[in-house]
């Protein structure tokens, strides 16, 4: 109070952090994804069109799984859906040895992390499965908060991976931006209530990811660097 006058203190800048997904925003993985559930599906004599597994991927394995069956009209059991998200990770494990990080993926990790802005990482994959390939990526998991799927109770579109994330940087949640690449990670960070960077790396086209409430959209974590300034991404 100066002179019956009182004085209020600046505002102060919200710090800006990051949450990213994984498949597809930071390693080009998406695809390997697809043809190892297509390998699943197989196993179990269940026929289903590449096109159809790719428009599932990003959602959790135990939803993918259901949705799936349900379009096929084939009965779902407890024990199928495990046989198949088994036969997935098996599938998976084998290919994984050929996915690689995006470009720019690690210049942009690096960048924030030199910038002093806090990010973490948010997977509907289970550690087994993400863990070689966050290894390959140069994730310290001692360092960075990575929650999987083995860390919640529902994963994407479910908001509860993003909502983790953001308590393990004990940053509000409201104040973070995620980074993902399908509607799926969009739509679980708005019922997060999280602003939405979309990234064209995993196969979503801008409309898709704009109408799931992206509110910038980029090609890869290189663009999305080159554009820093843009989403509050300023040391």
């Amino acid at each position: 109070m100066v002179a019956g006058v009182e004085v209020v203190p600046p505002l102060r800048r919200s710090q800006s952090s990051f949450l990213f997904d994984l498949d597809g925003t930071l390693v080009d993985s998406v695809y390997h994804h697809v043809l190892a559930w297509r390998e699943a599906l197989e196993a179990e004599n269940i026929n289903l069109s590449i096109w159809r597994i790719h428009r599932k991927v990003g959602m959790s394995g135990g939803l993918m799984t259901h949705m799936l069956l349900r379009e096929t009209g084939i009965e779902i059991s407890a024990e199928r859906i495990a046989r198949l998200q088994a036969l997935h990770s098996k599938a998976y494990k084998v290919r994984s040895a050929d996915v690689q990080p995006l470009p720019g993926a690690r210049d942009l990790l690096t960048y924030l992390t030199r910038a002093d802005i806090p990010w973490a990482i948010a997977t509907s994959g289970r550690l087994e499965t993400a863990g070689p390939v966050l290894e390959r990526l140069g994730v310290d998991l001692d360092r960075v908060p990575v929650v999987t799927r083995d860390q919640v109770k529902y994963a994407k579109p479910d908001p509860d991976l993003f909502l983790t994330a953001a308590e393990r940087l004990n940053v509000d949640i409201a104040t973070a931006t995620v980074v993902g690449d399908s509607v799926w990670d969009m739509l679980a960070s708005r019922r997060a209530r999280a602003l939405g960077i979309g990234l064209l790396s995993g196969g979503y086209g801008q409309e898709e990811l704009q109408g799931a409430g992206a509110y910038r959209v980029y090609e890869d974590p290189a663009d999305m660097l080159n554009h820093i300034d843009e989403v509050a991404g300023r040391q």
